[in-house]
């Protein structure tokens, strides 16, 4: 294994990156710091669409829509809103929230990009396409288009919202996730089509805004990928807060009509509603990248194919992110960013292990996962004891008047290692790092149930868990 020092010596002279999403800007730094001459070419701003149009601005929304529940929620201790002698309810204003959000995507793209120069990196604003495996063909936003020769080059393009052929959007009535942020008030009825994670949280935001929403999902219950237990605990908090969901409801077409739209699902039936958002998946932005002319090969839905450093079938190019379908997650993409450029210079690396990803769905309430799943213990795949503790009996989720969610922890038969876990409750994404890292670490039950949680916390609740996966030795 080479030094960092004997890393930079073999370091190539020139890096291009094709795509400024966290797989692109994250490899950069990293390339950077390792003495590499890097160049990153983007179109419509540092951090893609994780930061322009996806991740930040929708869990920016998202965090208006829970500071929206916790007041709703507020009676329950002993608070509520009065303006003299009347009681008021909260108003969005959901245009206020746009233009914040949007205001925050824009910053934090500007710090990416300050960063990146700050690191020695050459930034493009504009387009690159590959002519062949050395050498990338420049179209930047003054309109000058010019090649660029390279030793190697990073993949990192993304994807975009899929549209049915039977529902266009229209940015006004019909909408796919980058067009939300557009609404002025928040729509009367929203019908979501789609139940998977940006469906889902998209809908528990906007009820939680004050919008009426009807959910349609294709399959028998929402977030059909996630763990079973966690599903049935948010469609409970639907059903409570009066959100709709409808499910075995496969939408056939969406139209405008006058100053709302009708949904026609396949079997027939019609939903109207004021708005609709179609979350149905995302498509690679693979097409018109000469990829073909640089020998890197696609799968049938177009992403890149890729090993478990970030590989592709061309020896000197890499791809990272959602672009590779190996999971549509900025995290990820991060990852695998910064492990193509480690094993590109050489320095340390290991492959991407997908089994220790920790992920979050950023509903309301959240539910954080890592590592293995029920549905693996259930099928054979792996042999697991599995604890499962409500946050009911959790006397910091009782002082802040929680009600839903829970703990799961799984650790493996015989040894004891934690080998996965499942959060659902406020904040979920940050209580699940701890069973990520005893999963990343190969902590054994005992070991974590002997790590102090602080009293009371709602991390207490996974250290009782830890403890009663307690075997005696035999």
């Amino acid at each position: 294994m080479r030094t960092v020092s004997e890393a930079i010596a073999f370091t190539p002279q020139r890096i291009i990156i094709i795509g400024g999403g966290p797989g692109g800007y994250e490899a950069a730094l990293v390339a950077a710091n390792l003495g590499a001459d890097v160049t990153i070419i983007e179109e419509q701003g540092l951090g893609g669409s994780a930061v322009i149009t996806d991740v930040v601005p929708s869990k920016t929304l998202i965090a208006s829509a829970d500071t929206m529940n916790r007041f709703s929620e507020a009676p329950a201790l002993g608070i509520r809103t009065r303006a003299g002698d009347e009681l008021v309810e909260l108003e969005v204003h959901i245009d206020k929230v746009n233009r914040r959000l949007l205001n925050l995507a824009q910053q934090q793209s500007k710090d990416i990009r300050r960063s990146l120069e700050k690191a020695g990196v050459k930034v493009i604003d504009g387009t690159g396409r590959m002519l062949d495996d050395h050498t990338v063909e420049v179209r930047d936003k003054q309109g000058l288009t010019y090649e660029l020769d390279t030793h190697a080059v990073l993949l990192s393009v993304g994807a975009h919202p899929r549209e049915l052929d039977t529902a266009k959007p229209d940015g006004e009535r019909i909408f796919n996730w980058k067009q939300l942020y557009q609404l002025k008030e928040v729509p009367e009825h929203l019908i979501v089509v789609g139940s998977g994670v940006t469906g889902a949280e998209f809908a528990s935001a906007y009820r939680g805004l004050g919008a009426e929403v009807t959910l349609i999902s294709s399959r028998d219950r929402v977030l059909p990928s996630e763990d079973e237990d966690a599903a049935k605990v948010l469609e409970d908090v639907f059903d409570r807060r009066g959100l709709n969901v409808m499910p075995r409801s496969r939408a056939a077409s969406v139209e405008r009509e006058g100053d709302g739209v009708i949904v026609t699902l396949s079997d027939g039936r019609k939903v109207s509603g004021s708005h609709c958002l179609l979350a149905v998946g995302s498509i690679p932005n693979t097409k018109d990248l000469g990829l073909e002319n640089a020998g890197v090969t696609t799968n049938d839905s177009g992403h890149i194919v890729v090993d478990g450093v970030s590989r592709t079938t061309a020896p000197n190019v890499y791809a990272a992110g959602d672009c590779t379908g190996v999971m549509p997650l900025a995290s990820v993409a991060a990852m695998q960013g910064r492990i193509a450029i480690a094993h590109l210079l050489g320095d340390s690396v290991s492959p991407l292990k997908k089994h220790r990803v920790a992920s979050n769905v950023f509903t309301s309430p959240e539910i954080a996962t890592v590592g293995v799943s029920q549905a693996d213990i259930e099928s054979g795949k792996y042999q697991a004891d599995t604890v499962m503790l409500s946050l009911s009996t959790n006397a910091r989720a009782k002082m802040m008047a929680v009600e839903d969610g829970f703990v799961k922890v799984f650790a493996r038969k015989g040894s004891g290692t934690v080998i996965g876990g499942v959060v659902v409750g406020p904040r979920a994404s940050e209580l699940i790092f701890s069973i990520s890292l005893a999963v990343n670490t190969k902590m054994s039950a005992d070991d974590f149930a002997d790590t102090f949680s602080v009293y009371p916390s709602l991390t207490g609740s996974i250290s009782e868990a830890a403890r009663r996966l307690h075997k005696m030795p035999v």
